[in-house]
């Protein structure tokens, strides 16, 4: 028995290495072997907006990097909490991710009286795409020819003055509520359902608006709107000579929107990684045309991005409830 069990001993260490090379070289080559087959990126918003047109171009980068296709798939209503449900419910396994926006992450929680899912725990930061700051328009038929005639303008005029947004409680809608409060002054706020809020800026049917500046770059170049200020805490680079409310008197002003990818909760934190890493190499390579269309590209970690949404979430929850704004 003696001479037996060294030999025992022996073998079980020896099928105790082999299977720990075997594992090791299992979940090496998942990582390797990621994506292994096409990957559905799921756009909570319609085809042509802001957030699709972000998915599109960084997909596209994507499927040259990894060799595989990278298909976006717009899944639009209830302000993006389907497109984000869906997701939220698909599997954890890297081949269903999410490209989103701040409204479905860090302002629906509060305007909804229920959601189905947190989507700041049920859902795994990737990457920050994109910094989209928010831009004033005004019809060019409103006498005022820059911020500071607008205030002075809005002052003079309270209750006269109408600005449309895309939807109650979206981004555009709490920018301009977040605008008259600190002007001192009442304007009558008209939600629409998309493009519908732009087309009637267009058409001076309403007076003012808060849009992404990828939305209306093509308007303001051709004079067809008139751009008074940016909502974010810096000036954008898509737009350098606007400046931002903050600095015409109105400091900590900041409300912008932003983009970015997300994964299912369980997701591998390694093909998390991967992710990640691959949108943070193409950003450079897409930061000249991102930055003509309106966007200034951010990137970063997860937990960056991870720490940023959880802050909006704690800033737009309290803008919301001032506001008084809810959605059944």
């Amino acid at each position: 028995m003696n001479n037996l069990a060294p030999r025992w001993i022996r073998a079980r260490r020896l099928m105790t290495g082999v299977l720990m090379a075997a594992l090791a070289h299992g979940v090496t080559a998942h990582a390797q072997e990621y994506p292994a087959k096409p990957v559905r990126v799921v756009v909570a918003f319609t085809a042509g907006g802001t957030t699709d047109m972000l998915a599109r171009s960084v997909s596209q980068q994507m499927a040259q990097r990894f060799k595989q296709s990278f298909v976006v798939d717009n899944r639009p209503g209830a302000g993006g909490n389907i497109g984000t449900e869906f997701v939220v419910r698909a599997p954890a396994d890297g081949y269903t991710l999410l490209v989103n926006s701040v409204g479905p992450i860090s302002i629906n929680q509060t305007l909804y009286k229920k959601l189905n899912y947190d989507p700041l725990t049920d859902l795994v930061p990737v990457v920050q795409i994109a910094d989209v700051p928010n831009v004033l328009v005004v019809h060019p038929s409103l006498p005022v020819k820059n911020f500071d005639e607008f205030v002075a303008y809005a002052k003079a005029n309270p209750g006269k003055l109408n600005y449309s947004s895309t939807g109650v409680g979206t981004s555009s809608h709490l920018s301009g509520f977040m605008l008259t409060e600190r002007i001192g002054t009442q304007a009558t706020h008209i939600p629409y359902k998309g493009a519908d809020a732009l087309n009637d800026l267009l058409s001076g049917r309403v007076q003012f608006m808060f849009a992404t500046i990828p939305s209306v770059m093509a308007h303001i170049q051709a004079g067809k709107l008139r751009a008074l200020a940016v909502s974010s805490a810096k000036r954008s680079r898509s737009l350098p000579d606007v400046p931002t409310v903050a600095e015409k008197g109105f400091p900590g002003f900041a409300a912008g929107s932003w983009f970015g990818f997300f994964a299912p909760k369980g997701t591998p934190a390694d093909v998390i990684a991967k992710l990640n890493q691959a949108v943070n190499d193409a950003l450079p390579s897409l930061q000249a045309q991102m930055i003509r269309e309106g966007a200034d590209p951010v990137g970063g970690s997860p937990k960056q991005f991870g720490d940023f949404t959880r802050a909006e979430y704690v800033k737009w929850k309290a803008v919301v409830k001032a506001s008084g704004a809810t959605v059944d």
